[in-house]
């Protein structure tokens, strides 16, 4: 078994039933588990009307007794969001274990007064040889010689700089992002799960369903801390219990969404001189066939790795990923269109495997070149999401902020994951494509 943090703290396991599959375990202390179940029972003594007591003086024995399916599932939920989550994507990193697709939550074992488990299954795959990837030769895509995408670069860094200079405020404001740490308090106000806190980032969404998360944030800065037992955590971390919990929440970073930062650009991508921030624009705005340099770019570096590789990808990680591209594109307004095409089916299986294979030699390529994530590499990462059009600088599918129209929060080791791999392909373009120094 292998420990994660201090002894009262997780632990990770990795067991293979064959070369090809794995489960991994994430084990939580039942420490943590009769913690939390004492005060999930009191919570829910406090808000209940039992038949035959005044309300909130139902004896807790009671409640422990007769609400226990609840108080599980609950804990069940708040664990797999404050706990696992974290545990298991930097595990995986820390480890270095190559795995085909995203683990898949198998079974959740939580008992009153047992350590609680969550099972993943993997589908793992081989390292694949990459010494001497950098030699590989490459031929970057042309941009398009029109003058007037020179001025277009020119009108949108003007503008920018523009915006940037009337921004005076450090404050969070709608349409920023926020990082911040979340730390479940007793009622004394004391850490409950300690030394575990859940660290978190979240887009302040502008529509009126947004209006619990600006009222918990709007205003406040980095480094401030305050504690709170406001809705909109409550429900973040519990679906299946009305709760009241106390929770400390710690501020930790922040991006304007007002502007793009074009320092932060500079350093996504190394640029040095004015002429190289020029150039890295004009991939966005120069296309040809509906894409833009950047996108082939990045196709192109990509096809070049895997032509030198030969990666097989099971049929049971097709079939999946076919599932979801059609659900991705089933409410697009050309659906129809697209599915009365004789070759239609033959086109989704093979974007299927050709992302999945992408996926695969991306993260096998992090871990060769031991690249991780900072937080400054999020930033940059989120800096692109400011504006639409540098927003086509990402090549993999961003993380999903929204569910039911809300913007909510996203953990952090996700949001890592997500970061990594534009991290590594930057990081793969950049060796492509940079200038051989003469001797």
């Amino acid at each position: 078994m292998e420990t994660l943090g201090t002894p009262s703290s997780l632990s990770f396991s990795l067991k293979q039933s064959s070369p090809q599959f794995g489960y991994v375990t994430i084990t939580i202390p039942r420490l943590f588990v009769e913690k939390l179940y004492a005060e999930a029972s009191q919570e829910q003594k406090t808000g209940s009307h039992v038949y035959g007591f005044s309300r909130g003086n139902a004896p807790i024995s009671y409640i422990e007794q007769n609400f226990q399916p609840h108080l599980l599932e609950h804990i069940k939920e708040f664990f797999f969001k404050y706990f696992v989550i974290q545990c298991l994507y930097k595990e995986l990193q820390d480890k270095k274990i190559f795995f085909a697709e995203e683990p898949r939550l198998t079974d959740i074992v939580v008992t009153p007064h047992e350590d609680a488990t969550y099972t993943f299954s993997l589908t793992l795959a081989q390292p694949i040889l990459l010494q001497g990837w950098k030699r590989l030769p490459f031929k970057a895509p042309k941009r398009k010689n029109y003058k007037d995408l020179d001025r277009q670069v020119e009108n949108f860094l003007k503008e920018e700089i523009e915006i940037f200079k009337k921004t005076s405020s450090s404050s969070i404001a709608i349409g920023d992002w926020i990082n911040f740490t979340v730390s479940l308090l007793n009622k004394n106000l004391e850490p409950l799960l300690h030394p575990i806190t859940e660290e978190l980032w979240l887009k302040i969404g502008g529509e009126e369903i947004d209006n619990s998360f600006q009222s918990l944030f709007l205003g406040k800065k980095v480094g401030d801390a305050f504690v709170t037992n406001h809705s909109a955590l409550q429900e973040y971390f519990s679906t299946h219990l009305d709760t009241h919990y106390q929770f400390l929440i710690t501020i930790a970073d922040h991006l304007s969404g007002s502007h793009f930062c074009i320092d932060y650009f500079k350093k996504h991508f190394r640029i040095k001189s004015s002429k190289e921030l020029h150039q890295k624009c004009i991939e966005v705005f120069s296309y040809r066939n509906d894409i833009s340099q950047r996108r082939a770019t990045s196709e192109d570096a990509l096809r070049l790795l895997l032509s030198k590789h030969n990666l097989t990808i099971p049929s049971h990680l097709v079939l999946r990923q076919e599932k979801a591209l059609l659900e991705m594109i089933h409410d697009q307004p050309d659906y129809n269109v697209y599915k009365t095409q004789q070759d239609f089916k033959e086109k989704i299986r093979l974007l299927a495997e050709k992302q999945l294979k992408e996926n695969l030699v991306i993260q096998q390529l992090a871990f060769f070149e031991n690249l991780e994530v900072t937080k400054e590499d999020i930033k940059y990462y989120l800096n692109l999401l400011n504006r639409q059009r540098t927003s086509e600088f990402i090549y993999f599918q961003p993380p999903t902020t929204r569910f039911m129209g809300k913007e909510t929060p996203i953990s952090a080791a996700i949001m890592a994951q997500c970061c990594l791999r534009e991290k590594t392909l930057n990081h793969a373009i950049y060796h492509f494509t940079k200038q051989k120094q003469k001797p």
